[in-house]
């Protein structure tokens, strides 16, 4: 069995990058009715979840050194329902690898998983807050907005989720999870709506990332416009979502799944596979055979989204901590995505058995795509089959040569 020659090829996204992330911090802080809010002395959590935002060490640090300028006493607190293992260390230790340590922000970490019920909703559902953040002062919440990897709304992902699952920590996660898609598409906002005007919340601030993921929007909200403004920032960062080249493909590899690229592992807008109960699939892109090759170490081995592939690696098999992994699954109830697919020796045998799956295609006309992870899709590989498609797009930049696939003395991939 031959493999199919091979070409890098980068994608030029428009640029929304932001120029001054720390200026653009200190501006939104000084707005008139943001900065009415915060009176000397305040204690004020910060809330800080476990995705890989860009910038985001950055942002929560001149959000602290501002904070401080007005005679606050900000700190932070984890805001990631069951991540990290649904501990208060495992959670802390998610903040580390991101880089927000306490040394960095210069600001205290207040890692625990107590809540305390503050409302409930009007079909019954309580409502719940970290216990820590509701003894301060006051709590901002900081998200990033885009599209949710499970539901199509009005609101997905941002500062509303944050508020209600990301807060509640694992009870809410558990709360709103038990309901499927209807308790994160439907339920999910209504609880975040509930915590944003409990009176705790002083205000939002709404990241936006381009298809670059750079920080192309940082905006403070009071708790009074949240709610639109999140949907209107909802509907911008759509506009600059990344995508795949073609939307045929026979294989797709993946280099690295994990926690840190999306809160799937690999972000269903990208591959086009939701993989949910009673959810319809996306139309496109198609994609026939989903390889998983790694792991991110960032995720501590939480290996969620390998049930959206197809076949994996042992590399990749033996990283997973089932526990991690598990509690996160059983939490989201969508079972599938911890489902593990067919595991192979190595990157080579995980292709091969692809090809031969991939009915009545010749070798060299497989339709083959490499990405590094669904975060980072600009650059990227292509098979020489979906050469003279790539060239019709003005975006696309040739910047390599066609060659052989290559793979070390492992069997895997060589960059």
């Amino acid at each position: 069995m031959g493999f199919p020659k091979i070409i890098k090829i980068k994608q030029n996204f428009p640029d929304h990058q932001l120029q001054d992330i720390r200026a653009t911090v200190f501006a939104e802080l000084e707005k008139e009715e943001i900065r009415t809010k915060i009176q000397p002395q305040m204690k004020i959590a910060i809330t800080a979840g476990s995705r890989g935002i860009a910038n985001i060490a950055d942002i929560i640090k001149y959000t602290v050194e501002k904070l401080k300028s007005f005679g606050a006493e900000p700190f932070i607190v984890p805001a990631m329902g069951s991540h990290g293992g649904a501990t208060a260390e495992g959670q802390k230790g998610v903040l580390h690898s991101l880089g927000i340590t306490e040394e960095y922000i210069d600001a205290p970490i207040k890692s625990s998983m107590e809540v305390v019920q503050i409302d409930k909703t009007d079909d019954g559902l309580p409502v719940y807050m970290d216990k820590i953040a509701h003894s301060a002062d006051g709590v901002i919440v900081m998200g990033r907005i885009k599209a949710h990897t499970d539901f199509k709304a009005d609101i997905e992902s941002g500062i509303l989720k944050m508020a209600s699952i990301g807060l509640g920590k694992h009870k809410q996660a558990q709360a709103i999870h038990t309901f499927g898609v209807y308790g994160i598409r439907d339920l999910m906002p209504k609880v975040g709506e509930k915590v944003i005007h409990s009176g705790k919340v002083l205000f939002g601030i709404g990241i936006v990332e381009d298809a670059h993921e750079h920080t192309a929007v940082i905006e403070a909200i009071p708790p009074e416009k949240i709610v639109d403004r999140e949907k209107a920032l909802l509907q911008l960062s759509k506009t600059y979502m990344p995508s795949l080249p073609v939307s045929d493909i026979d294989i797709l590899y993946v280099d690295e799944i994990g926690k840190n690229f999306s809160g799937t592992g690999m972000d269903t807008n990208i591959i086009g596979r939701i993989r949910i109960l009673g959810v319809e699939e996306p139309k496109s892109p198609n994609i026939k055979y989903i390889i998983a090759g790694d792991v991110s170490e960032a995720s501590h081995g939480n290996a969620l989204g390998i049930g959206l592939a197809d076949l994996t690696t042992e590399r990749l098999f033996k990283k997973i901590n089932r526990e991690a992994m598990n509690e996160n699954v059983i939490t989201s109830s969508f079972l599938a995505r911890a489902s593990i697919p067919i595991v192979l020796k190595n990157d080579r045998e995980a292709l091969k058995a692809a090809m031969r799956a991939n009915w009545g295609v010749r070798d060299e006309d497989t339709r083959f795509v490499r990405i590094t992870n669904t975060l980072e899709i600009q650059t990227l590989y292509v098979s020489e089959s979906l050469l003279d498609e790539v060239k019709k797009l003005d975006y696309v930049e040739i910047v390599g040569d066609l060659k052989e696939i290559q793979f070390d003395e492992h069997g895997n991939f060589v960059d």
